[in-house]
């Protein structure tokens, strides 16, 4: 009986990882194409904090971080209408191996998955502080993941995919030039 039991927790608990897997892939699914510029996702360690504004949703992943942040990027580029700015905790840098086991393997995932990309360092305090106001106004997605390196979030400023800054740029000049402020 005993056994029967042990067998029937542990089946529910794999049950239950894998229902927590979708669900997280199916809240991106559902929130990317109402998503826009301004909006931001963020792929977090574990312990990232749940932030406490109405526009701030946390769903946790209870899978690897580098994983998750690939799916994400790749939900992304399949958009034709988002693209991301990609922020990552300016203390992450200053880490190493001894201080922190696997940090450094985990800053060379990174510069091969950003490896065309800019990405700008920000401290982590900042970062948590502009998703806050920003939250006050724009949705903000937070994946936690099962990551237990500190400062390895990663943050998800989304921007438009089809107009950038030059095309804005351009739109304000001609605007001026006929007069509109």
């Amino acid at each position: 009986m005993k056994k029967l039991l042990l067998v029937a927790i542990s089946c529910t608990m794999i049950c239950l990882g894998a229902d927590s897997n979708a669900n997280w892939q199916k809240v991106l699914a559902d929130r990317l194409p109402a998503y826009g510029h301004r909006n931001w996702i963020v792929v977090a360690d574990s312990a990232y904090p749940a932030q406490a504004r109405d526009g701030i949703e946390t769903i946790v992943a209870d899978a690897d971080q580098v994983q998750v942040l690939q799916a994400v990027l790749g939900a992304l580029a399949k958009s034709k209408h988002v693209a991301p700015i990609i922020h990552l905790d300016q203390e992450l840098q200053y880490l190493d191996d001894a201080q922190v086991p696997g940090v450094e393997a985990y800053r060379d995932s990174l510069a091969a998955i950003f490896k065309d990309k800019t990405v700008e360092a920000v401290p982590h305090e900042k970062l948590i502080a502009q998703l806050d106001e920003v939250s006050q106004t724009f949705k903000i997605l937070i994946i936690k993941t099962n990551m237990t390196v500190p400062y390895t979030s990663v943050f998800l400023q989304l921007d438009c995919a089809y107009w950038g800054p030059e095309a804005e740029k351009g739109l304000r000049a001609k605007m001026a030039a006929a007069g509109v402020r």
